[in-house]
């Protein structure tokens, strides 16, 4: 019996499908991927599709360092109709008659729901409140008081209204709407904000993220066609960020955790650094510690 190929360690960057949850994607990949050590860098609701990053293998170790990592979406705003869950997925609760509402109107009102703002987390959200998520709670028929949390909305176009919007001409109209914004950001939450903003309501559809931080959708695999082949190298993790070369004294030290002076190590600025053999091999990420020495956040490499 021919011995089973090693589990991949690194990074696959998947378009998730409409009606899967993240945690299904993540199920669905152990059993692609051969490996239970799989996880997301960050929800996506299960009618939204797009850029799900995965780590694999080791690599799940560094999703920390991406889960922060801004965002950019598109998505289609319908005016004049809101529903539980803030998009189409949930029940009407509300309809406005927006049909006076101009293009430039909702422009205008996108403009100045850019920048820093403050947003309050929807029920059917994952964030954690009192220890549970929200949307169990909702789920529950529980409904509490959200504080709102600071996010950043770097920008928010508004297309023309589509002719095809299939919502009827009372409504207000469908927009197309493109979105850059920081981790943490409902863009659910953006769309009924843009309703109230303009007298009325609204909710979001047609989801898809176009891209978490570097990764984009065009190097994103089906998830039938994920495989181990598609899986990133670990050092990925850090495309863009700031690496070290090391030689294989210092590779030493890196590889048993070893705290080092950040001259020796060869960085400056606050970090954290992505520390890679002579080959591009990721062997642990370092960080600020004490003075002017730095300490790893992580060793991915076995000493």
């Amino acid at each position: 019996m021919a011995d089973r190929p090693p589990a991949p360690d690194g990074l696959a960057i998947v378009d998730k499908p409409a009606g899967w949850t993240s945690h299904d994607v993540v199920a669905k990949s152990r059993g692609l991927l051969g490996t239970r050590r799989v996880g997301h860098a960050g929800t996506l609701d299960p009618d939204a599709t797009g850029v799900l990053v995965l780590g694999v293998g080791r690599a799940t170790r560094l999703l920390t360092y991406l889960s922060q990592l801004p965002k950019r979406y598109i998505g289609e705003v319908v005016l004049g109709v809101t529903t539980t869950t803030l998009d189409a997925a949930g029940e009407v609760t509300g309809t406005y008659d927006m049909s006076a509402v101009r293009p430039e109107d909702v422009r205008r009102a996108a403009a100045g729901l850019t920048g820093d703002i403050l947003q309050v987390p929807p029920m059917v959200s994952a964030k954690k409140q009192g220890g549970r998520r929200l949307h169990e709670l909702a789920r529950a028929g529980v409904e509490v008081e959200r504080p709102p949390v600071p996010v950043h909305v770097e920008s928010f176009t508004v297309g023309p209204p589509l002719s095809d919007g299939g919502e009827g001409t009372a409504s207000g109209g469908v927009y197309p709407i493109d979105v850059t914004c920081s981790a943490g950001t409902y863009i659910r939450s953006l769309a009924a904000d843009l309703g109230a903003a303009l007298g009325g309501g609204a909710h979001l559809r047609n989801l898809r993220r176009l891209a978490v931080g570097p990764f984009v959708l065009d190097e994103a695999v089906p998830l039938d066609k994920l495989g181990p082949e598609r899986v990133l190298p670990p050092v990925e993790a850090f495309r863009g960020r700031p690496r070290v070369v090391v030689d294989a004294e210092l590779a030493a030290l890196v590889r048993h955790g070893r705290v080092l002076d950040a001259e020796a190590l060869g960085v400056s600025g606050p970090g954290p650094w992505a520390v890679v053999d002579p080959s591009g091999a990721l062997l642990a990420v370092y960080e600020r510690h004490r003075a002017d020495t730095v300490k790893p956040g992580l060793v991915l490499a076995p000493a």
